[in-house]
């Protein structure tokens, strides 16, 4: 296995939410020189510094500071992905059953979380001295606690015609059987217990549900990817690959990755693409070297981004989904996505800039743009743009069963969007 894609495969198993995405990141920058900050103090900063800062535990912005005057380039992903969410009080008996009571979070293939085991993992917040500060723990329980089983087809004869499936009723997780012992709080007993804490300290938590199998290779030639997550943790580690390999020595400029929270539920909060977090690191980066917000403007308007997320790839049962004339394909290099909606960030120049930087380096590149009588998706691209305005560019790589509980890719295209962001970023 390519170092690339072993590298990636520890990744998706080393973040199975957005806080521990964060956390797998900051530990990777750390490790490549990176000095943290807080969005809560003063910085001093200094030519040639490397750091990043947190947003509320599960948004990271890392950037790298010139020596010389240069360009501002951004790239930009997310850390979040479709799940299920438990909900405060998600203990549900029914005749000595004990499943949870879960809600979805981002745009779910729900039958493609069925007959799967389960883990949990996720923030608690436990009760402390000051109740503005209480004892945070982030946490990850790498087991099968649970699962939702399918109806077998003797009891559903029209599964295979039908199949639509009801969130509250149909996809509540199975954790547990324990007839009339079961309590009415089995969950947070379990839970109090695993934390080793009064159950009665235990305040808030936000834990999502995740299916065990790792990911792993597969094909003829183990030449694709299947695993969870790959929507977005592909995108988020090709920026940690660029933003870390960088040459300090060589370095002008501002470089800047931004890895959001919420992209999955519209970005629209205070750790999303959608809020003022980017528009106000940037800001505190020129104000801590001395420099005029008039400066910053000036560069943000001759500045680039890439907004990295993945693309829908041409799928082999389904032809005639895709566009007549642009049919991205697994293996075929990283996607210029278009849309005239500008639901994809992108124009003239934006397209060719990256283009050229794809032919410029020997990097397989192609197009998606969707069907003219379905609409299709959005990222953060234009969102972020759109309050930072700078020319954006959407890319990413191809998948196929794009927010199902497991994706498919092919292994080159993750090499090859991680050339681009090195060579975008240097």
């Amino acid at each position: 296995m390519k170092k690339e894609i072993k590298e990636l495969l520890n990744f998706i198993k080393a973040a199975p939410t957005p806080y521990h995405t964060v956390l797998a990141a900051a530990q990777k920058l750390q490790k490549a020189g990176f000095m943290e900050l807080k969005l809560s103090e003063v910085w001093q900063l200094q030519k040639g510094g490397r750091y990043y800062v947190k947003a509320f535990d599960s948004t990271l912005l890392a950037f790298a500071l010139g020596k010389e005057a240069g360009p501002l380039r951004l790239a930009a992903a997310h850390t979040d992905f479709p799940c299920f969410r438990l909900k405060p009080q998600p203990e549900i008996t029914k005749e000595g059953y004990g499943v949870l009571n879960v809600e979805k979070y981002g745009g779910m293939m729900l039958r493609t979380w069925l007959d799967r085991p389960l883990a949990l993992a996720g923030k608690v917040a436990l009760r402390s001295k000051d109740p503005f500060k209480p004892e945070v723990r982030l946490v990850n329980f790498p087991r099968p606690l649970m699962t939702i089983p399918s109806l077998a087809i003797h009891m559903d004869r029209e599964v295979n015609d039908e199949g639509k499936l009801n969130a509250q009723k149909d996809m509540l997780p199975l954790t547990t059987v324990g007839g009339e012992e079961l309590t009415a709080e089995f969950f947070h007993e379990w839970l109090a217990a695993e934390l080793k804490v009064d159950m009665s300290n235990i305040l808030s938590y936000e834990l999502s549900a995740y299916p065990c199998e790792e990911g792993t290779l597969c094909g003829l030639q183990e030449e694709f990817i299947s695993s969870p997550r790959l929507d977005n943790l592909t995108s988020v580690l090709a920026c940690l690959e660029g933003m870390t390999g960088l040459d300090a020595d060589k370095l002008a400029g501002l470089r800047l990755i931004a890895l959001f929270d919420n992209e999955e539920v519209g970005s629209q909060t205070k750790q999303g693409a959608g809020s003022a977090v980017l528009l106000q690191v940037l800001e505190r980066i020129y104000l801590a070297l001395g420099k005029e917000r008039a400066e910053m403007l000036a560069d943000i308007a001759a500045g680039f981004m890439l907004s990295v997320d993945v693309a829908h790839a041409l799928h082999p049962n389904y032809m005639d989904k895709c566009d007549p004339s642009h049919k991205p394909v697994l293996g075929g290099g990283v996607v210029l996505k278009q849309a005239a909606s500008q639901s994809y960030a992108g124009d003239t120049e934006a397209v060719a800039v990256v283009r050229g930087l794809c032919e410029a380096h020997k990097i397989s590149w192609q197009h998606f743009v969707n069907r003219s009588d379905s609409r299709g998706g959005a990222t953060l691209g234009s969102i972020a743009s759109a309050l930072v305005p700078l020319r954006t560019m959407d890319i990413g790589v191809p998948l196929l069963a794009m927010h199902s509980a497991r994706e498919t890719m092919h292994c080159a295209d993750q090499i090859s969007l991680m050339d681009l962001l090195k060579k975008f970023l240097r």
